[in-house]
């Protein structure tokens, strides 16, 4: 027969509650980070510039930041080990608020951005005058990112030497986008391969500047940034003969000084989607048409027949340039849904 136990106070066995220790309420304070730009980010490890000192430092995410992610441009917080030797590693505890950046979507149905650069001045649109040959919604798409953020475009036509590419400019003409162009030199042991005259102007336009390289595989971006910073040694490649496009060279997105200024050579875009891209931002950059458009219906794509651009006297009032523009904006509009 089982013994009946006795459960008066002095037998029962009280077990500690399941608790662990308070949280504290006090979180690192990272104010005296020390400041750095990040100029790469390959696969986890980003490479940051402590402009101060003139360092140049490895460092990773610290888990505070979550997925908040960090890309070439960024102004960081640093702590850890900031030496810079071999093997040292610092970490990355914040990201200053961004002045833009630049980001696609993987396709025009799919609204989650992967960011490319943040706070630059320029972008500069790069395009082959042929070989593989200039796409015009390309361009219009990029062009679109450019209004949206608040970003200067600039338009350098490469290998012009081959083509003009003149009739593909010509859309572009009354955009005020200044366009640049180089040509190749037959020399082979030029690694440049570009001509001086026409690096002249771009140096002058880059100078003091943060730019990002925006293109094609294959339309001379990597060949570019090794006419204009001699150090930077960036990996070339040639147009595949059958599908007429680019091959991949650059892996990363990579900045280089400029002295002063900065340019930031990423990889060959194929697809770039802009679904995330607010159109209202788009037509703000061409104010002149901002009157007559707030007369359309709600929620006109302003390429039906009852939008307000439509307007046979407003039509009658413009003149070449204006008609031009006009093209221009619903070509990018269009590209922007």
């Amino acid at each position: 027969m089982a013994k009946t136990r006795n459960y008066d106070g002095e037998n029962v066995r009280v077990r500690p509650a399941r608790t662990s220790r308070p949280r504290s309420k006090d979180r690192p304070d990272y104010s005296k980070s020390t400041l750095a730009l990040v100029i790469s980010v390959d696969r986890g490890r980003t490479t940051c510039l402590i402009e101060s000192k003139g360092l140049v430092v490895t460092a990773m995410k610290a888990r505070e930041l979550g997925k908040q992610s960090v890309v070439v441009g960024d102004q960081v917080g640093l702590v850890g080990d900031l030496s810079g030797g071999a093997g040292t590693l610092a970490r990355i505890v914040k990201v200053n608020p961004r002045t833009n950046e630049l980001s696609r979507t993987i396709d025009d149905a799919e609204k989650v951005e992967k960011r490319i650069v943040a706070n630059v001045d320029q972008m500069a649109i790069v395009v082959a005058a042929t070989n593989p040959q200039p796409r015009h919604g390309f361009v219009d798409r990029a062009l679109v990112i450019a209004y949206d953020q608040g970003i200067k475009p600039l338009l350098i036509v490469t290998k012009t030497d081959l083509d003009d590419g003149a009739k593909f400019l010509q859309p572009y003409k009354d955009l005020e986008v200044e366009i640049f162009t180089t040509k190749a030199l037959n020399e082979p042991s030029k690694k440049s391969l570009l001509r001086s005259d026409g690096l002249k102007d771009i140096r002058k336009e880059l100078s003091g500047k943060i730019t990002v390289l925006l293109g094609h595989s294959g339309v001379g971006k990597s060949t570019l940034v090794n006419a204009l910073v001699a150090e930077a040694e960036q990996v070339t490649g040639s147009v595949n003969d059958v599908t007429g496009r680019g091959r991949h060279t650059s892996s990363a997105a990579i900045a280089f000084p400029l002295n002063p200024g900065w340019i930031i050579d990423t990889p060959g875009v194929r697809s770039f989607g802009i679904a995330h891209v607010d159109s209202a931002r788009v037509i703000g950059a061409f104010g002149e048409f901002e009157k007559i458009i707030a007369h359309c219906p709600k929620n006109c794509s302003h390429d039906e027949v009852s939008c307000a651009l439509n307007d046979s006297n407003f039509n009658k009032s413009l003149g070449e340039k204006s008609k031009s523009r006009l093209s221009s904006l619903r070509r990018m509009l269009h590209s922007a849904r």
